[in-house]
């Protein structure tokens, strides 16, 4: 079979922090996961975007905590795209969220072959990144089988460190994952972390912003070479002032690079990393 975009859609969770895509792409849809605070109950960016998010922290005197989307609200998606034969459903790491266990049983639910289930193995702009990637073999025709390989090269090979200001919200969210031996660090020693596996784990510990901003361009040296297809995402959460910094970093480390992306983290991803929190992301896909 021949996928295209006219043929083929994509589906994300919030936790890709890309809620424009629908809006970009008329193939691909935004399954939002739900963030609580107290007894109140609200759609990752549909009902919460991250604007409000910070505020409603910085007044809230108990911390907001997440659910996955219900299996419904996949299957609800999935039969809107019913004109579509083939629809990749692109998730957030399922070793650290049940979103993908939802979507899931919907496609159970639906029947057939037409969901193929993509397990990120990872989460934020590194998804979206993978959508975009997929979005380009669509845009000249591609296989189920071309995709398959991406997505094993996109988790042999994709890229993220992130530093979080306290690993708080990792600990009382059960997403820190090998990351735990880090727990109850000195002050101003910024965790710096990664993602392995589809699980949170500790790199590095350094001390103040300058050597954090020193360990990422070291990693990405490392991890990069300077050629086309250099693909880079930059997310935060509430620390907008870190965008600039990383992006000069990318263009006098690696000038050939594109910046595919860069976000306010969603309130669902930034209820775990908590605020401060800055990640980036890379894939080589020309």
């Amino acid at each position: 079979m021949n996928l295209t975009r006219e043929n083929t859609a994509i589906v994300l969770d919030s936790t890709s922090d890309y809620p424009e895509a629908p809006q970009r792409f008329p193939n691909m849809r935004f399954v939002p996961l739900y963030v609580r605070f107290g007894d109140e109950t609200f759609k990752d960016y549909v009902e919460l975007g991250p604007a409000a998010f910070f505020e409603k922290l910085r007044a809230s005197e108990v911390l907001p905590a997440t659910s996955q989307p219900t299996p419904q609200d996949f299957l609800t998606v999935y039969e809107e795209l019913a004109a579509y034969e083939r629809i990749f459903s692109v998730h957030v790491s399922s070793k650290v969220s049940g979103t993908y266990g939802s979507a899931e049983l919907a496609a159970g639910e639906l029947g057939g072959d037409k969901v193929r289930l993509v397990d990120s193995l990872t989460a934020s702009l590194a998804i979206a990144l993978l959508a975009h990637a997929i979005q380009r073999r669509l845009a000249r025709g591609t296989t189920d089988e071309e995709i398959d390989e991406l997505v094993a090269r996109f988790h042999r090979e994709s890229g993220v460190v992130f530093t979080v200001e306290t690993l708080e919200y990792l600990q009382k969210g059960g997403r820190i994952g090998r990351a735990a031996a880090l727990a109850g660090s000195l002050l101003n020693v910024r965790p710096i972390l990664s993602v392995d596996d589809g699980e949170v784990v500790a790199v590095a510990r350094v001390r103040g912003r300058q050597k954090a901003i020193a360990e990422f361009e070291r990693r990405f040296a490392d991890a990069t070479e300077d050629k086309a297809g250099l693909r880079v995402a930059i997310a935060h959460a509430d620390a907008e002032d870190w965008v600039g910094t990383l992006s000069e970093l990318v263009w006098r480390v690696r000038p050939k690079a594109e910046i595919e992306f860069t976000a306010n983290l969603g309130a669902v991803v930034s209820t775990h990393a908590g605020p401060g929190a800055v990640g980036f992301f890379w894939f080589h896909d020309e």
